[in-house]
């Protein structure tokens, strides 16, 4: 054989594994895809991964199966994730309490930021610092005054340890010196229950739950915690106007095993961006009380990696440990 056709079978043979993996990925996906959630059918973030599902469904031709796998925190749905095939077919809904739990919980048996592939963020939604209406504050910085006056005096619910509700206040204790005491509730229900009855103060809750009450009158909005205001609610503050640096939101995004072929993350990356540049998805993720949140996955691997390191400085803080 002539030594150039003996370079170039060599030079073939090396660049087939490369070949092999792009066809793989256009042909991805051939079977259906799990998405596997955290939580229970019917909560948000059940619905941002139906949303999303749907879409991929339609769009790349196999079903995405929602696979509810609740308990401990999302903990029990993010392992499987993690020792699942890095093929693409095991996706995991990601979300901020991913970020909190890396140091919430002593013993995971896996690391968050180095385990899990980022694919794609999804959305952003707000909370809102909202209090009864017996409290005689009427803005952030009146509140923060208030419970200065009143140390350990005035209560806040959560939805439980750990959660996006309980840490968000926590985070406000932290910047602003404030001293206010948790009151943990089995869930999100029953804390907004006792907020609208005065048995608490100041709850943070996501915005969905609470709009329609502050529209009533029932609660009073002192402010969102995101970095910009809220479509939903154009006249209510943010809490970084009155404590500069603060923000708290709850995120979701898709991530899957480590090592899975970046062919097949870069697809799944591109369809999931070009849902959230449709209108009728846009609107949806409005409805929900939420903002569409596109990037690159290199993108969404940075938002984690901060989110992280941000959170666990609030947990430290807090003291706080699972239920």
């Amino acid at each position: 054989m002539r030594r150039r056709e003996f370079i170039a079978l060599i030079g073939c043979a090396v660049a087939l594994p490369g070949v092999s993996r792009i066809a793989a990925a256009q042909a991805y996906p051939t079977r259906p895809v799990r998405l596997v959630v955290g939580f229970p059918p019917g909560g948000a973030a059940d619905i941002t991964a139906r949303l999303i599902g749907q879409w991929l469904s339609e769009r790349l031709g196999q079903p995405f199966v929602i696979e509810n796998r609740p308990g401990a925190g999302s903990n029990i749905a993010t392992e499987a994730v993690v020792r699942a095939t890095a093929d693409g077919y095991a996706l995991l809904l990601a979300f901020t309490g991913n970020a909190v739990n890396a140091t919430l919980y002593d013993k995971l048996s896996y690391n968050f930021v180095d385990d899990i592939a980022p694919v794609a963020s999804i959305d952003r939604v707000a909370l809102v610092m909202e209090v009864n209406p017996a409290v005689p504050a009427r803005t952030v910085p009146e509140f923060i005054a208030y419970a200065k006056a009143n140390p350990s005096k005035i209560s806040y619910a959560t939805g439980g340890v750990g959660t996006t509700s309980h840490l968000s206040a926590e985070l406000l204790k932290m910047m602003a010196g404030i001293d206010i005491l948790h009151v943990p509730y089995r869930g999100a229900a029953p804390a907004l229950t006792d907020l609208l009855s005065g048995r608490v103060q100041v709850l943070f809750d996501p915005m969905s739950s609470s709009i329609e009450y502050i529209k009533a009158g029932r609660l009073r909005p002192l402010a969102v915690t995101t970095r910009e205001r809220s479509a939903a609610l154009p006249d209510v503050p943010t809490v970084g106007d009155f404590v500069p640096g603060y923000e708290a939101s709850v995120w979701f995004g898709l991530g899957a095993p480590k090592n899975t072929p970046a062919e097949i993350v870069g697809k799944l990356n591109q369809e999931i961006n070009a849902a959230l540049a449709d209108p009728k998805m846009k609107a949806r993720i409005a409805d929900l009380g939420g903002s569409v949140l596109p990037g690159s996955a290199a993108d969404f691997g940075k938002l984690i990696a901060e989110e992280t390191e941000k959170w666990a400085k609030v947990v430290k803080f807090s003291g706080a440990k699972p239920d």
